[in-house]
């Protein structure tokens, strides 16, 4: 064993001297790099959403019920040790005192006592455009904090009395950041803060107040974890109605689109870098074995044994990858920290340290990759006979069985689909690539059995007869030429189509010219001259719909609770009242995926998809819902897919009606984009003042930030799969350089010229990248639908010139490969070759 190892240590001296690893070094150092790169940066983004996600909620954990929280639970957490704070949030107006105008305006009414917030802090400035300054007390009784918007909105100051129901309150400061604002519709509302103790003098607080109250609490993580567990427990029992557990993923999904995709797109170029590995590592990996057979014929010859030869080939082959993965490693962590730069704004503060985990997969990856596909054609050298030494025709590699390419693949396909972090992206990614490889083999394989006949010797080109020659006398090699040439460039062309289209249509998804302003609670007699007042004001584009409220009470006649749904949301959605609107026409930024809109059908309703998985409803189903005391019956005739981050106005239930009955207690809502002049905001209030006018400005720049960001992060390891996708092309085109300069010394020897043997191998190489890039475009184009549609949820259809395109590019990188890595071949002396090819 100490002989076989220190043969595999000399002999791995030897070939890094040579330059015959080279490929194999670069082909996994790439896809340790890529995949860590993104693991690093993965990690330490989970690591501070999980640090900031209770600083965002408030606490540790966050008890949210429609009714005042019991003593009891306040008490368990006393007596774990917890600290405990209540807040609690609700819908009301405020107004300005008639001697300074008298405007009212919709708030969210936010009651605090101190102690709050146990996570995170409250920043707070002097006047309205001061700076924000962090403090940890709380508004003083017969004060009242607000937001900024609402001194414009109602035209006051720091310092002025603001009207909340039967109370007056001085403003004494303004909220600049309100850590556990969170995300809900009325949480764009402005916010007033006031003490606890000031809530009885408003008299806003009655039996049938729709009042939220949130109970935080913050401690040590064992007690943290036991009172969550009990308050799930009695949750789920249905003995606390209304109530839930708040999570970062309920209190923040502003941004759980954004960070899901820009996870996904960094996965999915790692992915494609990764596979272009492995692709690169098989084809370099057999021709380093064809190189050795004549050197492992001669230690045959010299006594050593098949175990020596093989152990000393296995511990190259560690020690290389290895070597490869370390470095990998340190190459992925230095480019993390460029992610960090170009997605810096995800998450607002410092990232906390990585952990250990992407460094450990990333090696584990790298010895996966080399030994799943790099070892088994070499293991071969291990069985050359001694006979070799005198008779070259004897001991040649043989395709490695399918059982041991089918553990290693496997194996790794299973790492690669837990690097995704997402089944359907991996499973697309992995699947497609599989399949297209598989494809490519077969589709070259006719095309290398039809060559022969297309091309009619007595009329072609001498340098075409020679080339389809050299094809079709090789037709293994054209096979698996044309497969990896078509694999690498499948990797290239999708990674183009991801940058411009599918980056495009993500862009679509939230244009910036998307509307910045949502209004609600317009009055039907308000209607006309407010649509006059944005009319006149340039508004010439807007969403405009009426809006009622109904809770669902049957389905199918059979009335419906929370108890009937083991799903959280489902039991939400259930126990609140839906926003329903109606249209005579379907909006045009919803898609009917089934069924039909039928404008003017009565008794109908067109649903969105996402509330029909919820809530288990299918087609036909009817729906009895309570719209202010009003029952209205319809059957379900439509489903929509509905995209929330569009910034349009959208509804989970719509009536195809240009009206609803006269006793249905309607309101009206809009979404547009504001004109840019300054002051139309406070003049629509002060026209409109029980209109909420909420300004989405902040929210859009925000998204579009982040959508930049992303892009550019996305477009620098684009480097890394273009560098694996241009290694396959080299390794792909290389494989058969050795027999290429045999035959061309033959045909050289009987009087072919240079020249001639140019434009064969020009023509072979060209017919092969084109090929190979018309595959690959057509796949690429199929691949990049699916991505774009169940992955990244886009409408894309790939342009019909991509397979033209493909085909030229892969002809040119074809011919750009060969002429890097075979430009020497029709250099060699002829007879040196012929020597060499003899002995």
């Amino acid at each position: 064993m100490n002989a076989a190892i220190r043969l595999g240590w000399r002999t791995l001296r030897r070939d890094l001297r040579a330059g015959e690893l080279r490929l194999l070094i670069v082909a996994v150092l790439l896809a340790v790099a890529a995949l860590t790169a993104v693991g690093f940066f993965a990690d330490r983004l989970q690591g501070g959403l999980q640090r900031d996600a209770r600083q965002l909620l408030g606490g540790d954990a966050v008890l949210v019920t429609d009714n005042p929280t019991p003593p009891a639970f306040a008490q368990r957490a006393a007596a774990l040790g917890l600290d405990g704070a209540m807040t609690y949030t609700f819908p009301t107006m405020a107004r300005a005192p008639d001697a300074q105008g008298g405007a009212s305006r919709l708030v969210a009414f936010k009651a605090v006592a101190p102690g709050y917030p146990l996570r995170g802090s409250l920043q707070v400035a002097a006047t309205a455009d001061g700076a924000g300054e962090t403090t940890r007390e709380v508004p003083a009784p017969g004060q009242v904090w607000v937001d900024a918007g609402l001194l414009a909105a109602l035209d006051l100051k720091v310092g002025d009395t603001l009207l909340l129901g039967d109370a007056g309150l001085a403003i004494s400061r303004v909220i600049v950041i309100e850590p556990d604002r969170g995300a809900g519709f009325m949480s764009f509302a402005p916010r007033v803060m006031v003490n606890q103790a000031d809530v009885p003098r408003t008299g806003l607080v009655q039996p049938a107040s729709r009042i939220t109250y949130r109970f935080a609490v913050a401690g040590g993580a064992r007690a943290v974890k036991a009172f969550s567990d009990e308050l799930d427990a009695v949750i789920k029992k249905g003995e606390l109605r209304g109530a839930r557990l708040e999570s970062f993923e309920s209190g923040r999904p502003e941004m759980r689109q954004t960070l899901d995709r820009a996870s996904k797109f960094l996965n999915l170029v790692a992915l494609l870098a990764a596979l272009l590995s492995a692709v690169a590592v098989a084809l370099a990996a057999r021709g380093f074995a064809a190189r050795h057979l004549d050197d492992c014929a001669m230690l045959r010859v010299l006594g050593e044994s098949q175990r020596a030869i093989a152990t000393a080939y296995i511990v190259e082959f560690a020690l290389v990858g290895l070597a490869a993965s370390l470095l990998g490693v340190f190459v992925g962590w230095g480019v993390h920290h460029l992610f960090v730069l170009l997605l810096a704004g995800l998450v607002e503060t410092a990232l906390p340290a990585p952990t250990l985990w992407p460094a450990a997969f990333g090696i584990g990856v790298g010895l996966t990759l080399l030994f799943a596909f790099g070892l088994p054609p070499v293991l071969q050298l291990a069985r050359v006979p001694p006979l070799r030494v005198i008779r070259r025709d004897v001991g040649g590699l043989r395709p490695a069985s399918a059982a041991v390419l089918g553990v290693g693949t496997l194996g790794f396909a299973a790492l690669l689909l837990a690097a995704s972090s997402d089944v359907k992206l991996g499973g697309i990614a992995v699947g497609g690539f599989a399949g297209a490889v598989l494809l490519f083999a077969l589709l070259a394989w006719v095309a290398v059995k039809l060559l022969r006949r297309l091309v009619n010797e007595a009329t072609a080109p001498r340098w075409l007869v020679l080339a389809t020659r050299q094809i079709s006398a090789r037709p293994a090699y054209a096979v698996v030429q044309v497969s990896s040439l078509a694999v690498g460039l499948l990797a290239l062309v999708l990674l183009v189509l991801l940058r411009t289209d599918l980056v495009a249509s993500w862009r679509r998804a939230t244009p910036p010219d998307a509307p910045n302003r949502f209004v609600i609670n317009v009055m039907p007699d308000q209607e006309e001259a407010f649509r006059t007042a944005l009319n006149g004001a340039g508004v010439g584009r807007y969403d405009w719909y009426p809006m009622f409220r109904g809770r669902l009470v049957a389905i199918n006649g059979r009335p419906v609770s929370p108890d009937d749904y083991a799903d959280d949301r489902a039991k939400r959605l259930v126990d609140r009242e839906f926003n329903l609107s109606n249209a005579a026409d379907k909006p045009p930024h919803n898609e009917i995926e089934q069924g039909a809109w039928t404008s003017g059908e009565a008794g109908s309703v067109s649903v969105e998809e996402g509330l029909m998985e919820t809530l288990g409803l299918k087609m036909g189903d009817t729906l009895s819902f309570d719209i202010g005391g009003i029952p209205s019956e319809a059957r379900i005739t439509s489903t929509r897919k509905v995209d929330w981050g569009s910034m349009h106005a959208n509804f989970f239930v719509m009536y195809p009606v240009a009206a609803m009955p006269a006793e249905v207690p309607v309101t009206f809502m809009g979404a547009f984009r504001a004109p840019e002049r300054q002051g139309f905001d406070n003049a629509l209030v002060r026209q409109f003042p029980n209109v909420t006018n909420v300004d989405m400005s902040a929210t859009i720049a925000q998204v579009q930030r982040v959508l930049d960001q992303v892009i550019r992060a996305v477009e620098f390891l684009f480097g890394f799969t273009l560098a694996a996708g241009l290694v396959v092309l080299f390794a792909a085109v290389t494989a058969t350089r050795e027999e290429r300069a045999r035959e061309f010394a033959v045909m050289r020897a009987v009087g072919a010229r240079a020249a001639l043997l140019r434009q064969v191998q020009r023509a072979e190489l060209a017919g092969v990248g084109l090929l190979a890039g018309l595959l690959a475009s057509i796949v690429a184009s199929v691949i990049g639908w699916g991505l774009a549609r169940w992955v990244f949820e886009f409408s894309w259809t790939a342009s019909p010139l991509v397979p033209l395109a493909g085909g030229a590019a892969g002809a040119l990188l074809a011919l750009a490969a060969g002429w890097w890595g075979l430009r020497e071949v029709l250099r060699r002396p002829v007879v040196a070759t012929l020597r060499q090819a003899a002995e």
